[in-house]
Parts: structure tokens; sequence; C-alpha cells
């Protein structure tokens, strides 16, 4: 069985102090152990982070790289400036930065090829919207999205199904809509990287996963953890949501 991963995106929210008392507070929740557990701030409270979760079971993610090592790129962070920091995790691709800042398939797999290389992990997004899903068009945009994974390595890689439409909108993903993409996308890599390292790749949920249908979500048979965003904002939430991915690496009945 894939070990679970739960991921907290938490945007642009959580300054220092309150990423300080906010980690804080996760620490001594006494998290379960059978649990891969991620926090991604915005990049001005990452410093303060990496200070909290220094030899911590708590992974450090950003939310965000260049595909460049350096140079006149004002604004952005390089790879190594990252990993330099303590950070061992960068998600690429997310439905934000696609449809707000002009994010694309190419530029996405040469954020994720450059963070691989300065040894980070990757979450790598994909997912379609909702005109796309009221087009039918669902597996050919995920085809699309996924078309260059294979320049990656699979040792690195982490995927996240966020069906655009869910997120937000009140229009919740069935477990049946939710399953049947995550194994559509485990096809594909192993399409990209053979069967026995598709089996191994974890692909998160990432579609408004909340205490409420963790369970549920989780217990489905191609979904490897979450991808979370609101919910991983507040302690309660993001812990027991963790917990419910506990409960099911120990085979127990929601």
């Amino acid at each position: 069985m894939r070990r679970l991963l739960i991921a907290g995106n938490w945007k642009m929210h959580k300054g220092v102090a309150e990423t300080t008392s906010f980690l804080e507070s996760l620490l001594a929740e006494d998290l379960p152990p059978a649990v891969d557990v991620v926090c991604c701030p915005p990049f001005a409270s990452l410093p303060a982070a990496a200070m909290m979760l220094a030899g911590a079971e708590v992974g450090l993610g950003a939310q965000n790289v260049h595909w460049e090592a350096s140079g006149a790129f004002t604004g952005e962070v390089a790879a190594p400036m990252l990993a330099e920091l303590g950070v061992g995790w960068v998600i690429v691709g997310h439905s934000e930065r696609r449809t707000l800042f002009g994010e694309t398939d190419a530029t996405a797999v040469a954020r994720a090829r450059a963070a691989q290389a300065a040894g980070l992990e990757v979450i790598y997004c994909v997912g379609e919207t909702l005109a796309e899903r009221d087009q039918g068009a669902t597996f050919a945009v995920l085809e699309r999205q996924t078309s260059g994974l294979a320049e990656l390595d699979p040792r690195r890689l982490a995927l996240a199904y966020e069906p655009v439409w869910a997120i937000g909108t009140g229009r919740n993903a069935s477990p049946e809509q939710a399953e049947e993409a995550h194994a559509f996308l485990r096809v594909r890599l192993a399409g990209a990287f053979g069967g026995g390292a598709a089996e191994g790749l974890r692909i998160l949920y990432g579609g408004s996963l909340k205490p409420a249908n963790a369970r549920q979500l989780l217990a489905l048979p191609d979904v490897d953890g979450g991808l979370i965003g609101g919910a991983s904002l507040d302690l309660r939430s993001f812990s027991d949501i963790i917990r419910a991915a506990a409960a099911r690496a120990a085979g127990v009945d929601s």
C-alpha cells in the first residue's frame, strides 16, 4: 500500500507570526506517524517555518518555483534557494497558477524538472475546469497535462488531481468521479514510467477535501492522500484529515 500524503497549501495566508503559532500547535498534536504531512506556507513565511520544522516529522513545501537556477527573473524564487532554506517539497502547476498567472503545461514541467534537479519533491497538479468537465473533456485535459511527465523522476513526484469545478463552488466531485480520474491518471503514469513506478507513485485528491468527506475519499483505491487548501488553515480541520488518513492506513473502517 502506498504511504498516504497530506499536504496543506496555505496559499496567500499566514504571515510569520501566524505560521509560527500554527506549526507550534500542529507539532504538539502528536500526529500519527503512518502519514506523511507537508505544510506549504507563502514564500515570506518559509524561513520561520523552516526553523519550526527543523528535525520534525512534518515536511516543508513551497507553492511555486522558477525553472532557472538563477538569473534576471524579478519576483521569482529558484529551486536551490528553496533547498538552502530547508524546503523539501514544491507545488507545481496549481490551477490558480494556470488560470491567474499564465502557467502552461510546458512551464509546469520545466519548474518540476528544476525542482527535482535541486533535490526537491514535486507535487504536480492537474485537473479540468467546469467548462471542460461539462464538455466531456476531462480525460483529454488530463492526458494533455500529463504529456510531459516522462521527463521527470517518478521517485520525486506526486500528482494532485484538482477538479477545478469542485473547489470553492459548492459543487462536489462524487467518490466515483474522483476515483475515475485517479484511475485514469494511474494508467497515464504507467505509460510514462512503467507499471511498477506507477503503482508506487502517489496521486492526491485536491478538490475541497475536508474532515466531512475525508474518510470516504481517502478510502478510494487510487486516492493516496490530499492536497488541502482552506481546511489546512484550521488546526482542527487539518489534524482531523491527517487522522482520517491514518485510519485508512491502519485499515480502520470509517
